[in-house]
């Protein structure tokens, strides 16, 4: 099994107890933690809110973290999960994500998606189009993306995009391009589309909901003639990690009064529900037990968020001196 690390970047209200000042030496710090650790690969979030609710917290661009990781690390691959195809024309995106391939040395992952936040798509003046549009632009745009990067110019007329004779040099260092994840369960569009374009597929992480969306996929690849070998599937999760089970129940705690105070209790409970009995939530024992069963259904990398790194990296290195080992 592969592991990857989500870095604290605001989004999830994950900095409100860092000062601005100390943003980026806190992430970059973390990341060359991960560099020099057993983790493949470090990512942020695609997002520019906040997120269960829109606050004025600060929340970092991240594909100028992309650019920024890719000079101060060196071995760890750099990922978004997932880069919104509505927020950046997709030659441009193609563009900008070869530039960060070259700046690291040819790390870069390409997470893709159709975007969800409406208040965000708003906000900043890209309308919120249906989910069959959004779709759409993204069939188009990983096509825009796939051929910038294997031929070096692009040109394409769709329904949603139109690039004509588009440069995009120098393509990236990765023989083949960047690598494609297509993040998003949906069965009859999203699976298609990962069967069709990907090389990675990201999706429901619980036992159940993961060997369902595998089957899902199968089914796809089955019905164009790909072998589903080729796409890794993957999924995130949410940790909560501790030495006995009272002490996970204050990493809970902790988090849930965290957030209660910049969304309010009601809300703050609700959060919880992402973490209470799920896959990385529990002892070190529990977790490998929890995960080696989603090994076992295929799920062949994790990435995995940990809500009090920016602070606290206690059961951080817990995960890394008990977990990675067991499973890794």
């Amino acid at each position: 099994m592969r592991f990857g690390m989500f870095l604290p970047q605001g989004w999830r209200l994950d900095l409100v107890d860092t000062p601005p000042a100390d943003h980026w030496f806190t992430i970059s710090d973390l990341a060359s933690r991960a560099d020099a650790g057993p983790w493949e690969s470090v990512w942020v979030y695609d997002h520019m809110h906040t997120s269960p609710l829109t606050e004025t917290e600060a929340t970092h661009e991240a594909w100028s973290l992309m650019a920024a990781l890719g000079a101060t690390t060196s071995r760890v691959r750099l990922g978004q999960m997932c880069t919104c195809i509505g927020y950046r024309n997709p030659a441009m995106l193609a563009k900008t994500a070869a530039t960060v391939d070259m700046i690291s040395g040819g790390r870069v992952e390409m997470g893709i998606g159709a975007g969800w936040y409406q208040h965000e798509w708003e906000a900043y003046g890209f309308g919120f189009p249906s989910a069959g549009t959004r779709l759409g632009m993204l069939d188009e745009g990983v096509q825009i993306m796939r051929q910038a990067w294997s031929e070096g110019v692009v040109s394409f007329a769709g329904e949603h995009y139109e690039v004509d004779g588009a440069i995009v040099q120098p393509r990236p260092l990765q023989e083949g391009g960047i690598p494609v994840w297509i993040a998003g369960g949906g069965e009859r569009k999203t699976l298609r589309m990962a069967a069709t374009y990907a090389d990675y597929t990201n999706f429901d992480g619980t036992p159940e909901g993961f060997a369902h969306k595998s089957e899902v996929l199968h089914r796809h690849c089955a019905d164009i003639g790909r072998d589903p070998a080729e796409i890794t599937r993957t999924a995130n999760y949410n940790v909560a990690i501790a030495e006995t089970e009272r002490e996970v129940a204050d990493r809970l705690a902790f988090l849930r009064d965290r957030m209660a105070r910049y969304v309010g209790a009601d809300e703050a409970e609700r959060q919880l529900g992402a973490y209470e009995g799920l896959p990385a939530v529990g002892t070190p024992e529990q977790i490998v037990e929890k995960l080696t069963e989603l090994k076992n259904l295929g799920m062949e990398y994790g990435i995995f968020y940990f809500p009090e790194i920016a602070t606290d990296t206690s059961g951080l290195e817990l995960f890394e001196r008990e977990v990675i080992p067991a499973l890794g």
